[in-house]
């Protein structure tokens, strides 16, 4: 799982803005979020810099969180 600190994710739209930016990168992706502590987690067979992409082309910040 790839782990990342969105401080800018702080609403269920963004939750969900995220989300659906990762399943189009890859539909069987995994996605969990913790709204309260700004992360996303995410599985997916996509890679780590792809996902991240997708979540910056989103108009989200995220930071990768070592494992």
């Amino acid at each position: 799982m790839i782990t990342f600190q969105v401080d800018d994710m702080t609403c269920g739209h963004c939750v969900a803005t995220i989300t659906r930016a990762v399943k189009a990168l890859d539909a069987g992706a995994l996605v969990e979020t913790d709204l309260a502590g700004h992360r996303v987690r995410v599985e997916s067979s996509a890679a780590a810099a792809r996902v991240e992409a997708a979540i910056r082309e989103a108009g989200y910040s995220p930071q990768p969180v070592a494992a």
